[in-house]
């Protein structure tokens, strides 16, 4: 199995705003106040667009669809959350928190890619869960080692614990189970998504190692990671807070390596850790300002990975 792909779905947006819906559990959304409705969402295309510019400059295929005026859908910008795409051609369709982000899973999508030349044998639906008020939200709420047969998970209002071990056992990964917080207002607080706090790449993992509280989980953690000879690359909260780690590593032309973040989250870095990134590939960063500021998500929030067979 390969960890990470050349080929990326984007969705680019079209009513992008902050998502009151999801503001109660993600503490990094914010309001632009005296700002229209229409500037912001002009901004979030600019650095969607720029974005999409530079991973096609080093050769990532994206594909890129268009949010639809059918729905009013202001984070489908964030497509990882309701769908991942897998070697085996099977599609996974997620159960989603927020209401408004049930709308965002598209059909449409699925004909397109198979348009691309992609091969789509099976789709698995876990969304009947939201009846339940059970969510796993994708490659958000998961951290896939696909290489490793591993899948990492931070529990929260939008991960459930037994929904991610019945994903483990359907497509044959290992656990990983923690919690990890964040401080707000001086107390601790579930972080949304495992993948603002840890990213895994092919021969080094990126983690917010002082957010997961409980000491044997940090432990397991660390220990999984380093038995898959990942070398850990340890974050703080602040650089959390600037998104460093809601990274993505991808391949461009020639299978060169990249790891894709936003701009607040390379300069949130120091020049150690930067090094030892370029130790393993190049770095990419992109303005996102704006889609980060309201949209509470980041660089590797807005890619799909398709690790789809060819026809």
């Amino acid at each position: 199995m390969q960890q990470i792909t050349n080929t990326i779905l984007m969705v680019r947006p079209i009513n992008f705003r902050m998502n009151e819906q999801t503001a109660v559990n993600n503490f990094y959304q914010k309001e632009f106040t005296n700002t229209l409705p229409s500037v912001i969402n002009k901004k979030a295309q600019n650095e969607f667009d720029v974005y999409v510019d530079k991973l096609r400059s080093v050769g990532v295929n994206v594909i890129v669809v268009s949010d639809t005026e059918e729905f009013d859908t202001p984070d489908s910008i964030f497509p990882n959350n309701w769908i991942s795409f897998h070697e085996n051609g099977t599609v996974t369709i997620y159960p989603i928190f927020a209401e408004n982000r049930r709308l965002e899973r598209r059909e449409d999508i699925l004909v397109q890619l198979e348009k691309e030349g992609f091969l789509i044998d099976n789709v698995v639906d876990y969304t009947s869960a939201e009846e339940e008020q059970f969510f796993l939200e994708g490659t958000g709420s998961m951290i896939l080692d696909r290489q490793n047969n591993k899948a990492y998970c931070a529990l929260s209002p939008r991960a459930d614990e037994e929904l991610f071990i019945e994903f483990c056992e359907d497509f044959e990964y290992t656990p990983v189970v923690f919690t990890a917080y964040q401080t707000v207002n001086n107390s601790r607080e579930a972080i949304y998504h495992t993948n603002v706090m840890m990213c895994v790449a092919e021969n080094f993992a990126i983690v917010c190692l002082s957010s997961i509280d409980d000491k044997k989980e940090r432990k397991n953690l660390l220990k999984h990671l380093k038995e898959d000879g990942k070398k850990v690359i340890d974050i703080t909260e602040e650089q959390v807070n600037n998104f460093a780690g809601n990274m993505l590593q991808v391949k461009g032309a020639n299978d060169e390596r990249f790891l894709i973040m936003s701009d607040a989250a390379f300069k949130s870095l120091s020049q150690s850790q930067k090094a030892q990134i370029n130790n393993y590939c190049k770095i990419i960063s992109s303005p996102l300002d704006t889609i980060e500021f309201c949209g509470g998500g980041s660089a590797r929030c807005m890619m799909a990975e398709v690790f789809l067979p060819k026809k």
